[in-house]
């Protein structure tokens, strides 16, 4: 099974987080890919594999800007989702942003979870205030998640 990273970043720290996972987890999936959101549709989940949407946040709660179109086309263009499980990785700042805090990644939840994708465990947020490495904590959490994902999806 495939896991593909996408990637919706501002400051490139979503970047650095899914190439970490790329690095750290290849012993427990078969292949990893690593997308940036740039320019991709609702077409980006029409393969076979898990999905992982890493994501910061973007000023008041908005998706970054590459991820935009992403977005944009799973309500311009929706169509049922319900063969996609995947799992998210939301970056934010809680001591600039509380009320907002990892609403990109959020935002994508909501919009799968309405197309009918499943989410598989809990979203994983990163707080950038609370002084630990996103990379580390991100890693140590898909580590802990792909085992339970890989089994959960279908034959």
């Amino acid at each position: 099974m495939k896991l593909k990273i996408l990637v919706g970043t501002v400051t490139n720290t979503a970047e650095y987080v899914a190439q970490a996972i790329e690095m750290d987890c290849a012993d427990l999936v078969d292949e990893i890919e690593v997308v940036m959101m740039d320019g991709l549709s609702i077409d980006a989940f029409a393969e076979d594999a898990l999905y992982l949407l890493c994501t910061s946040t973007y000023g008041a709660g908005d998706v970054p800007d590459n991820a935009q179109a992403l977005y944009a086309s799973l309500d311009d263009a929706p169509r049922y989702l319900g063969h996609v499980r995947y799992g998210v990785i939301a970056l934010g700042d809680a001591g600039s942003h509380g009320a907002t805090f990892a609403f990109g990644g959020r935002k994508f939840d909501e919009r799968l979870e309405c197309l009918g994708a499943r989410r598989i465990g809990d979203i994983f947020t990163h707080d950038a205030s609370d002084g630990s490495v996103a990379e580390e904590v991100a890693t140590a959490w898909c580590r802990a998640w792909l085992p339970t994902a890989l089994a959960q999806m279908p034959a």
